[in-house]
């Protein structure tokens, strides 16, 4: 779909929650951490989110969701649906990320990426979303570019093993 006039940009570090119309693409750099990505076709709105961890360890208190767990991304996510009047059936759901940074060898003890998989899709199943397309787990890193006014995301992914990096 070609696009006129200027394109906002929007890179998200870890933690980071996004969600948007128009012309605005949401990119972001994943290892261990996951991005869900949600976009609604007839809309054509959506958003991403980058977190780092499944949840906290301590309660909350009163202090708004945070981006860096997947539960409260998940919270953000539920937000934006109540304020659009939107429901989770009607979104296109991709999910990235949850690599190993580490070799095989080193990989044994770390299990971040794998955690931050499950909680993924316990939220998304918990909420009522349906995932559409998923790149998890391996090794590596994987740039994600989610342009919001089409719906289409662009996915890099690099295996370090393979580069020797």
């Amino acid at each position: 779909m070609p696009v006129t006039g200027l394109i906002r940009e929007v890179y998200l570090r870890p933690g980071d929650f996004c969600f948007g119309e128009g012309k605005l693409r949401i990119t972001t750099l994943l290892g261990s951490c996951v991005s869900i990505v949600l976009w609604h076709p007839l809309l054509a709105h959506g958003g991403m989110c980058h977190y780092m961890l499944p949840s906290r360890k301590q309660p909350r208190g009163n202090t708004p969701p945070d981006g860096k767990y997947g539960d409260e991304a998940m919270e953000l996510f539920m937000l934006e649906l109540k304020k659009r009047r939107t429901i989770p059936a009607q979104y296109q759901v991709n999910v990235y990320g949850g690599g190993n940074m580490f070799d095989e060898q080193a990989a044994s003890g770390m299990e971040i990426g794998k955690q931050n998989i499950e909680m993924a899709y316990s939220l998304l199943e918990e909420q009522g979303f349906t995932v559409t397309y998923c790149h998890l787990g391996s090794f590596g890193h994987r740039k994600i570019e989610f342009d919001v006014w089409s719906g289409e995301v662009r996915l890099t992914h690099v295996d370090h093993r393979k580069t020797g990096s």
